[in-house]
């Protein structure tokens, strides 16, 4: 018999884990979560992200039991930390449209309703920094990241700093905002989104590196195969020329009159010279890291869930 360090669920499987747990999103609810071309349902979010909210919200309860197990043994109290939650995957998976319909199943239980959403996407360099060194086709690469900014932004948050500010990225201008930020405040659970969350790397100097994934308590990966995400990145480039492209200000602007065929090829070689790549040779490989495997089908629902065994 094989092992693996995973479980593996059918989705019905899955779904019966929800056990009691009520509803209590609405249609109002999923025009906060809906991507672009990805419209989740009501029952994905019933048969796959309640149950998984349970499941979370019994790891934070967990972990709150052991905050105050070791309050106890030191005999004072300590200042809370936020409970951190890592969703990776690659362009176009729907790491954001999971990572939204969470925010709003885990703001509804009772000990943790403040929930802050995080995406990585902040600490890429800003465009002159990426066009000085000659990365901007290496953009969403783990050299595209300022990763000493996002360590000490996720350090800051497991330390319990009262607040904790984040650069803000616009995927409008296709940059950083200059002086925009994002502020954290005394979180119960922050979600962190992004390409590289579960990302490793080399020592440096032979000393061990610290790595985003150190800090988090639970982390998600949002799984397909490579063919269907290819043709959900391809969909959404060109439901980007009716709306984001259209914008004179869109760093995409120049696309938004490409007929469906140029777009389509204009697409497809986007993929196949950055999003490719990244993903089979800096994504995929950290999917057997993270706690939870969700597998999705060709219509964007999920087939399957693996959870590792603790």
């Amino acid at each position: 018999m094989s092992l693996s360090p995973h479980l593996r669920f059918s989705r019905d499987e899955w779904a019966a884990l929800r056990a009691d747990t009520p509803l209590t999103l609405g249609d109002a609810d999923l025009e906060r979560i809906h991507g672009l071309i990805e419209r989740m349902s009501l029952a994905e979010i019933e048969e796959v992200y309640l149950p998984l909210s349970r499941l979370l919200n019994l790891h934070v309860a967990a972990v709150q039991g052991l905050f105050r197990a070791t309050a106890t043994f030191l005999g004072h109290g300590e200042d809370k930390v936020p409970f951190l939650i890592g969703i990776g995957g690659s362009v176009a998976v729907g790491k954001s449209t999971a990572a939204r319909a969470l925010r709003e199943l885990l703001a509804r239980w009772p000990h943790h309703p403040r929930v802050d959403l995080v995406t990585t996407d902040g600490f890429l360099y800003p465009t002159a920094v990426l066009e000085e060194r000659g990365l901007m086709q290496r953009k969403g690469f783990p050299e595209s990241y300022d990763v000493r900014s996002l360590l000490s932004f996720v350090h800051d948050l497991k330390a319990g700093k009262d607040r904790v500010t984040g650069p803000v990225y616009s995927h409008l201008v296709y940059d950083i905002v200059p002086g925009a930020t994002i502020l954290i405040e005394q979180p119960d659970i922050v979600i962190v989104e992004g390409l590289n969350v579960l990302q490793t790397g080399p020592a440096v100097d032979g000393q061990p590196r610290v790595f985003v994934s150190d800090f988090f308590d639970f982390t998600i990966y949002v799984d397909a195969e490579t063919e269907h995400v290819r043709s959900w990145y391809v969909e959404r480039f060109l439901a980007l020329r009716h709306t984001a492209f259209k914008d004179p200000s869109s760093y995409f602007h120049r696309y938004a009159c490409l007929s469906d065929e140029d777009a389509t090829e204009t697409a497809g070689r986007i993929w196949a010279e950055i999003n490719e790549p990244n993903l089979r040779q800096n994504i995929l490989p950290t999917r057997e890291r993270a706690d939870l495997i969700l597998r999705k089908g060709r219509d964007h629902a999920v087939e399957e869930v693996r959870l590792r065994k603790l």
